[in-house]
């Protein structure tokens, strides 16, 4: 079984790359995140023609999450569903042959200290919450998204310049493995212990070609699936080309 996260950055602006994507990755579950657009908006028809059904959580302009999968998820929760009033669409969660697949856009949180910062901390707060409520660490999960944080110094390109920065400083990374204290296992990085690979890089500055990125699109799993994990990787490819998104889309695959 093979689960991938990506975000789009525009699911109508990179419609046609999702839909090429999917043909040639054919990805059982993929988890999308920074729709930017409404659920009205999504392009469900172009997904089916691709032999894929698809849950969404919408938002118009911003935000905006989804799983994709070959066969239809199913008990779809749209939300951190905790009572809070909070109007963005990051978060996502169904059911895929028996795997409970979470799709997640989480806060950037802009500058540190800021209120959207805090809100940034606060979110990885509830979401543990999330996960002590409707899960048990030996539940079949697996949790794709843009997680907006870098979990170790390997995972940014220099950290010298990354320390102190947004996606990087302590209280992030701490928020971060609070949520994997759950019983979360990193997907890449205990198949790749000691490999630098990138998800995002900077439209500007030629950040790209110099590869200089960080990695903060994470595939996450529940101590259950880790033995049947055989593969784990970062589609860097789909980071070249006309109008790409500024992710690449991180993969897993999973023995039955």
């Amino acid at each position: 079984m093979r689960i991938a996260t990506w975000n789009v950055n525009s699911v109508r602006a990179r419609q046609q790359r999702l839909v090429n994507w999917l043909k040639s990755a054919q990805p059982d579950v993929l988890c999308l995140q920074e729709l930017k657009c409404t659920d009205a908006d999504f392009p469900f028809d172009a997904v089916k023609e691709a032999g894929y059904f698809a849950a969404v959580h919408g938002q118009k302009t911003y935000n905006g999450v989804a799983i994709l999968a070959k066969t239809e998820p199913t008990d779809v929760i749209r939300g951190l569903s905790d009572g809070v009033d909070d109007t963005h669409a990051r978060f996502i969660s169904a059911t895929v042959n028996g795997i409970r697949v979470v799709s997640a856009y989480a806060p950037n949180g802009q500058q540190v200290d800021s209120p959207a910062y805090v809100y940034k901390l606060e979110w990885y707060r509830r979401l543990r919450n999330y996960l002590d409520t409707r899960h048990k660490p030996d539940d079949l999960v697996v949790m794709g998204g843009d997680w907006n944080i870098a979990p170790d110094p390997i995972d940014v390109y220099d950290v010298a310049q990354w320390e102190g920065q947004t996606l990087f400083t302590l209280r992030e990374r701490d928020a971060l493995q609070q949520v994997c204290a759950f019983g979360l296992t990193d997907a890449f990085r205990k198949l790749h212990p000691d490999v630098q690979k990138f998800s995002w890089w900077d439209y500007r500055m030629l950040m790209f070609p110099k590869n200089k990125g960080v990695r903060i699109d994470h595939l996450f799993l529940t101590a259950p699936l880790v033995p049947r994990l055989t593969a784990c990787d970062v589609d860097r490819e789909e980071r070249k080309g006309q109008q790409p998104s500024d992710h690449a889309p991180v993969w897993l695959e999973l023995k039955d």
